[in-house]
């Protein structure tokens, strides 16, 4: 099933490859190609088998996917408790203010840390955890405006969004294909509102809980226990 879901990454590379995005977006990473060893890695590793649930983030950051290729992927996380480390390239066009440095990257990104910092106080281990759940990003890839600021996908032109969306949108339902979940989770609102747009008809619940970004004041204050609280009220028991 691994090779399903890594079948459809390269797909979605093909896909958003050919779609063009225009000021004040100066350059767009894609972690899928030049971190694709890290990115095979996770899939083949953890990507094999049904699960309850899918949590789908909504794209990478520049501190986490970014670096390793892995979704949330801040780089202690998945080096150490995922046990992933591989070699990563550049993006083709390189922001100086947002260098890729792979894992070799000093930066930690919050979210990330929080994410997979739940999982592991949760379930103990990557084999528990990943038993029960997966975890994507709803979009591939990475933009950054001239100052070196990231820009998030909801705040894209609508024709570029358009677009953007067809490609995400076919990985999503590839992916529930793939691992059918029962719940598909949301991390953050756009999350949550794409999967129940991309999956509409497909009997598959959706749900949400709060992103773990330091950006917002609600997740500064304990995250993982309003997580855990969101989870359970959807019917998922840590």
């Amino acid at each position: 099933m691994s090779a399903t879901l890594i079948e459809s990454s390269d797909r979605l590379v093909r896909a958003v490859k050919r779609l063009r995005f225009a000021e004040p977006v100066t350059h767009v990473y894609n972690p899928l190609e030049y971190a694709r060893a890290a990115h095979v890695a996770y899939l083949e590793r953890y990507g094999d088998g049904r699960r309850e649930v899918l949590l789908v983030g909504m794209n990478p950051g520049p501190f986490g996917m970014a670096q390793t290729g892995v979704p949330f992927g801040e780089i202690n996380a998945v080096r150490d408790w995922l046990g992933i480390r591989a070699e990563v390239g550049k993006p083709k066009h390189e922001h100086p203010k947002r260098p890729v440095d792979g894992f070799a990257c000093e930066r930690s990104e919050v979210s990330g840390a929080r994410l997979w910092g739940w999982a592991r106080e949760q379930y103990g281990t990557p084999k528990r955890f990943f038993e029960r759940f997966f975890v994507m990003n709803y979009c591939p890839l990475m933009f950054l405006e001239d100052s070196g600021r990231n820009r998030t996908p909801d705040k894209l032109p609508v024709a570029e969004r358009d677009k953007l969306h067809r490609a995400c949108d076919a990985a999503l339902v590839r992916t529930v294909e793939a691992i059918r979940p029962k719940l598909v989770v949301g991390v953050g609102k756009f999350a949550e509102m794409r999967a129940a747009l991309a999956l509409k008809g497909f009997g598959v619940a959706i749900g949400t809980i709060l992103h773990p970004s330091p950006a917002s004041p609600a997740a500064n204050r304990g995250w993982a226990e309003q997580a855990t609280k969101q989870l359970a009220a959807l019917g998922v028991a840590c």
